[in-house]
């Protein structure tokens, strides 16, 4: 039986709801069966189509610009923090649980909004999409680009991610590397006959120790970058020298390098060791000077932030939207086991977008 959802009752409420229902990561059906439902029969000025667990729906009013809203369904795994409980009482309640932070509050405000603002004045479009929490090729949004690709177009995008209810404009990218040494294997009892890896590979640590990042300013936020060594491998068995060692490194580089420059910096810091890339996610601009970016944070209120971390807003920024992150909850507590959201964060986000939005 499909849960039930009250599209047009408190945000905090639907957040409840919303919790309530199991969304692991390719386990998202029921949750998607029930806003769609919910959209169906409570949002009648929106169009609403399904692309796999995914829900989308939009006005199509005419105006001269649209916001895209989107969220992610899906949870990490459930770790003895279900269902949802709450502690303390009006102003100061908190609701726990798998989903409260990452990021159903977030869903909760966006469809709070899709049944309340029937007559907004930019056109909107709500993205509610399955598998973000795990590897990038399943995540929904790929699917949605591929089949319906018109349906992430507009003039802003607004990922309500957990940013403590404050604006973090664009992220930052990252770029995973692998840093290799090579050596000769001997018995341990001779060693003098072999070369070892693991010990070659000091000087990538080294490097990595009096390695001194950027803190750039784009657009008056300030970007944190960051160089760290994430694992070492190496080594054959307790009695031979060890022919390879890899050093695994992840870099967090500020928007304004291409992913073609965070590796040319890398290959330019561990120059004279093989270096390979296994990964890379370009970041996105804080693009703050977008109309409807800056009628934003003048809803809010408040000084925007830079986002310091990767999200979904990079995709939307590689189309060319400017995009933000604003959502309920603090981004430190997603994936633990005391995930926890303040319902008065829960009703201020609303707030916020429905000035902005109306």
């Amino acid at each position: 039986m499909t849960a039930s959802l009250d599209l047009t009752a408190d945000p905090v409420e639907l957040t409840a709801a919303l919790v309530d229902i199991p969304s692991v990561s390719g386990g998202e059906k029921a949750i998607a069966d029930a806003v769609e439902q919910a959209l169906r029969a409570q949002a009648p000025h929106l169009e609403v189509v399904r692309n796999g667990d995914a829900v989308l729906a939009r006005t199509n009013l005419g105006r001269a610009s649209r916001v895209v809203l989107a969220g992610h369904l899906d949870t990490v795994p459930i770790n003895d923090n279900l269902p949802l409980t709450r502690t303390g009482s009006g102003a100061d309640e908190i609701l726990h649980g798998c989903g409260t932070v990452d990021m159903k509050s977030g869903d909760a405000v966006m469809l709070h909004l899709a049944a309340t603002l029937a007559e907004p004045r930019h056109d909107l479009t709500f993205v509610f999409y399955d598998c973000e929490e795990i590897e990038a090729e399943r995540n929904g949004l790929n699917r949605i680009e591929r089949e319906l690709p018109d349906w992430l177009a507009g003039d802003l995008a607004v990922v309500c991610e957990p940013s403590n209810a404050a604006i973090e404009a664009g992220c930052q990218g990252t770029m995973r590397v692998e840093v290799r040494t090579t050596g000769t294997r001997a018995h341990t009892a001779r060693a003098w006959m072999g070369e070892n890896a693991i010990h070659a590979a000091q000087p990538v640590l080294q490097r990595l120790g009096e390695y001194t990042p950027r803190n750039p300013v784009i657009d008056g936020l300030q970007y944190r970058e960051g160089l760290q060594a994430v694992r070492i491998s190496g080594g054959v068995a307790g009695n031979v020298v060890p022919d390879e060692c890899v050093v695994a490194v992840n870099h967090r580089f500020a928007p304004d390098k291409s992913l073609d420059d965070a590796e040319a910096h890398l290959r330019e810091v561990f120059d004279g060791f093989e270096v390979t890339v296994t990964d890379g996610a370009p970041g996105a601009l804080p693009g703050l000077t977008a109309p409807a970016a800056a009628e934003l944070v003048e809803a809010s209120a408040s000084e925007p932030v830079a986002k310091l971390g990767w999200t979904d807003v990079a995709r939307f920024a590689a189309r060319g939207l400017p995009a933000v992150n604003f959502g309920p909850g603090s981004p430190t507590l997603a994936h633990t086991k005391q995930e926890h959201v303040a319902t008065a964060e829960i009703r201020h986000c609303a707030d916020v977008l429905t000035r902005f939005l109306r």
